[in-house]
């Protein structure tokens, strides 16, 4: 006898009655249906100690701004908890949103269960971050994570946090910053001898010129002057929020953006992983880099994104060239997907792993427009016809955008854009288009060029 496949609806087929007559709406099925649980994770903490100072550590990120007053610090959140694929990971940002950081709890890290794969947010308080800290190594810790909560039993009792809104900045930072670590490569893998040797040479304060990672007598240091094969780290003393891990070590591993506009520190303590990423300057929140506004402005059909986000959700991971090759769609298409779903917070990236991981967020095609003001500003150019194609050709586009009393000049040759405004000048294409090569290359559909 054949095998039977038991179709599952979420509702039944309907006849309704509208204005314009009656109309059929037929109910969908599909192979991947999302469960709801109250628990995603139960069990308890292999390396509960150095699990317990990454965690702090990561609180002290989301406490700390490199670029706002000791005012603006009055909103502060922490981690998004997401539990799947056997993993646990935590993340989360400076006020700022300069700093990202994640710790990752693999397999061999913990001995519990997933109920269901979720993500949750919710705020370390004192309680919560006293208890991390007066963890022992060896002790019995158990954890768990939920829909509305995460819990932590230790031999000092329980503490629960409970769910909080996501920061509208995370989700904007969240987009920037996981496209920039997908580009990114390793550069350097060090011991931890050497990585203490390393911060010894860290610069005194808070130097507004950048430093760069070099080799120099065959040991790693800071300097102030390029060479070699150095990298550019901007807002260097943003790193002091991880030396107090590097003695508990085995390795450290730094991964440049290859247009330095990021660099990600990951350090690795067997079955657990900190992941520190600064932006290009202490300055700059990964908030408003806009590195995915490109792969933004095409439009993409919603069953399209409602395909990829089942995939991702069976998978717990998104690789957009198998994604592209399984479902008969080209790679630029597939990207065009991996930018709409970072944009809206679902999908993460792993460095090591390199591919995305897949987190349990709302899905609201909205939030896109309204998190992208330089996308939505470009949106109203068109609207209200303010863009006026002078020529275009596979080579060579050539157009004019009214502003306020001015008119912009945008040429695009090849892969290369310009523009003649304030925007473009001061930052020359390093944190993305200016609203007027947004709203040319939708006009002209050259988004991918």
């Amino acid at each position: 006898m054949a095998d039977d496949i038991i179709y599952q609806y979420a509702a039944p087929s309907a006849l309704e009655k509208t204005d314009k007559g009656e109309q059929l709406f037929l109910a969908q099925y599909s192979e991947v249906q999302k469960k709801e649980a109250a628990c995603f994770f139960w069990g308890r903490l292999t390396q509960p100690q150095i699990t317990a100072r990454c965690l702090v550590t990561l609180s002290n990120v989301v406490k700390s701004s490199f670029s706002l007053s000791p005012a603006d610090l009055a909103a502060m959140k922490d981690p998004i908890v997401t539990a799947g694929n056997e993993t646990l990971r935590f993340e989360g940002f400076s006020h700022c949103a300069g700093v990202y950081a994640r710790v990752d709890v693999l397999p061999g890290g913990h001995d519990g269960e997933f109920p269901e794969a979720g993500t949750t947010n919710v705020d370390f308080n004192q309680p919560m971050l006293s208890a991390l800290g007066n963890i022992k190594q060896g002790e019995d810790v158990q954890l768990s994570v939920g829909k509305t909560q995460v819990a932590l039993h230790s031999g000092g009792g329980k503490v629960v946090e409970r769910k909080v809104p996501l920061p509208v900045k995370w989700i904007k930072g969240l987009t920037s910053v996981q496209l920039y670590m997908a580009a990114a490569e390793k550069a350097f893998t060090f011991t931890r001898v050497q990585a203490l040797q390393l911060f010894q040479t860290m610069p005194n304060g808070k130097p507004k010129d950048d430093f760069y990672l070099i080799i120099r007598g065959g040991r790693p240091v800071f300097s102030p002057v390029k060479a070699g094969a150095g990298i550019c780290v901007g807002g260097v003393h943003r790193l002091k929020l991880i030396e107090a891990l590097l003695p508990h070590i085995n390795q450290l591993c730094i991964f440049p953006h290859p247009g330095m506009q990021s660099t990600t520190w990951q350090l690795y303590f067997g079955d657990v992983r900190f992941s520190l990423t600064l932006s290009r300057d202490a300055w700059r929140g990964f908030s408003g880099e806009g590195a995915a506004l490109e792969h933004l402005l095409d439009d993409i059909p919603e069953e399209w994104l409602q395909l990829a986000d089942k995939y991702s959700y069976a998978n717990q991971a998104f690789n957009a060239t198998l994604f592209a090759i399984n479902e008969g769609i080209n790679l630029t298409t597939a990207d065009n997907l991996t930018g709409r779903l970072s944009a809206m917070g679902l999908l993460g990236f792993d460095v090591d792993d390199n591919q995305y991981f897949y987190r349990r967020l709302p899905f609201k095609m909205s939030r896109i427009l309204t998190l992208n003001p330089r996308l939505k500003d470009a949106e109203k150019l068109l609207a209200e016809g303010k863009v006026d194609i002078i020529s275009h050709s596979s080579v060579k586009t050539e157009a004019t955008v009214e502003g306020s009393g001015v008119r912009h000049t945008v040429i695009i040759t090849g892969g290369t854009a310009k523009c003649t405004c304030t925007w473009f000048s001061k930052n020359q294409g390093e944190r993305g288009a200016c609203k007027h090569i947004l709203a040319v290359k939708k006009k002209t559909g050259n988004a991918n060029d």
